[in-house]
């Protein structure tokens, strides 16, 4: 109890002394990259995201999944890919306006919508099929929270890994891409554009091809329990 008291009053301060959005700045093994969170789409998702950044809960954790032109993801896992105790999952914040647009971070969760813990996934692409349709199981898409407004070229590079499946995980970069630390800024930064989408590989079957690929790729993340990983609580 005191321990949330003191996190609550850690957060309290921080969104406080901002004027704008927060900002946290994450430093990785293949690179820096800047998210900026919306506090006023999803507060509570801000908060329960804050709260494990405040602690260096994602210092030495993981990006354990990997699928280019869809999402990279990680916040759970050590790099001996053993899942990290969290705190209480959060409520669903899925139907407040955010999509999960190429550049967007979401919140990892299992089959549940109120399941998210510490994961989390950069959308390296627009996700539509992600996105909150109706309040029924399997429709209610994945929280919105924030974008990468800095570094989203270290997040493409993270999504183009060579990977390998390993048990009930899939997607896993053969070299794991470690989060050294991530932490509140004490400053704005400007947001920098997006690079460019690579542009289409005009085929035939391309537009097919790139369809069934993504549908069969969330089919297998949904089996697996989760959009990119089943939470741990």
């Amino acid at each position: 109890m005191l321990l949330r008291y003191l996190l609550c009053a850690i957060l309290y301060v921080s969104l406080n002394a901002w004027a704008g959005n927060p900002q946290v700045e994450f430093e990785t093994s293949q690179g820096n990259f800047v998210v900026e969170l919306y506090p006023d789409k999803a507060p509570h998702t801000v908060e329960n995201f804050l709260q494990y950044v405040n602690i260096g809960y994602y210092t030495g954790t993981v990006f354990e999944r990997a699928i280019p032109n869809f999402v990279a993801q990680g916040g759970g896992m050590t790099e001996t890919l053993q899942v990290k105790p969290t705190f209480t999952p959060v409520i669903s914040e899925s139907n407040n306006g955010l999509l999960n647009d190429r550049g967007s971070i979401a919140m990892v969760r299992g089959h549940s919508a109120d399941s998210a813990t510490s994961r989390f996934f950069v959308n390296l692409a627009n996700n539509h099929i992600l996105n909150y349709v109706r309040p029924e199981e399997g429709f209610e898409g994945y929280t919105v929270f924030g974008r990468i407004i800095r570094g989203f070229d270290v997040l493409l590079q993270i999504g183009a890994k060579p990977t390998v499946d390993i048990g009930r995980l899939q997607n896993v970069p053969i070299e794991l891409p470690v989060i050294r630390s991530a932490y509140l800024l004490d400053s704005a930064v400007e947001a920098e554009n997006l690079p460019p989408e690579p542009p289409p590989v005009f085929t035939t079957k391309s537009k097919t091809n790139k369809t069934a690929t993504t549908k069969k790729a969330y089919s297998k993340l949904i089996k697996k329990g989760n959009a990119s990983g089943k939470t741990a609580n």
